[in-house]
């Protein structure tokens, strides 16, 4: 796990570009633990609480609606198509390092093929709820990547070991996932899908990734 850490802070510091949008560049620091502050810029993985597995996009595209990027839940902890990178929506004032309060509005960028987090009302190929998938790319967002951070209890700045919906701005829907699993993508990955009800299968953690700290203003 260490050497995977070391390796992700190395593709960081060579490779990621954060002068995009309001970011520019700065060092990043590896190694969570609980309690630490997520922030702009941060590279992470998303933890589906009751399940275990990971959210997880690659370049398969979906056979029915959108056509667009899949996007599964994955059971393995080390796949690298498993990242994230956290941004800001697009227009405001907000720097990498910020902390991300509840109720704050960001976008995750797929940071093997920098494409979107995204939802609409097409249906998601098991269930039949809402899709999720990948869209978009460096220049190409919209409010369809838009997503609500709402942190479970008590707590008001986003954190590592709190539980968290995140919930899509233009259809209301929760980022929610289940046992259901698709047959013909290998390694068991299961459905990742938005509802509109809040369950207990839209609950989901921080886990591995390579946090930055946050700015002192």
């Amino acid at each position: 796990m260490a050497l995977a850490f070391f390796g992700l802070s190395i593709f960081l510091f060579l490779n990621l570009d954060f002068e995009q949008g309001p970011f520019s560049s700065a060092s990043a620091s590896s190694s969570p633990s609980e309690g630490v502050k997520i922030t702009y810029g941060t590279v992470l993985k998303l933890m589906h609480e009751r399940t275990k597995f990971r959210l997880h996009s690659h370049e398969v595209p979906y056979g029915s609606g959108s056509g667009q990027q899949s996007v599964t839940g994955f059971p393995g902890v080390d796949d690298s198509n498993s990242y994230w990178i956290v941004r800001p929506q697009l227009g405001t004032d907000a720097k990498q390092g910020d902390a991300i309060k509840t109720g704050t509005i960001i976008r995750l960028q797929h940071m093997r093929t920098r494409k979107w987090l995204h939802s609409h009302l097409h249906l998601s190929p098991i269930s039949g709820n809402m899709e999720v998938s990948c869209f978009g790319g460096e220049n190409e967002s919209d409010t369809g990547d838009y997503w609500r951070v709402l942190i479970e209890g008590s707590g008001k700045i986003w954190k590592q070991d709190q539980r968290i919906r995140l919930q899509h701005v233009d259809t209301d829907g929760y980022l929610h996932s289940h046992d259901k699993k698709y047959q013909r993508i290998a390694g068991g990955q299961q459905e990742v899908c938005g509802v509109r009800e809040k369950r207990a299968d839209n609950i989901w953690l921080a886990a591995e990734g390579t946090y930055l700290p946050v700015t002192q203003s």
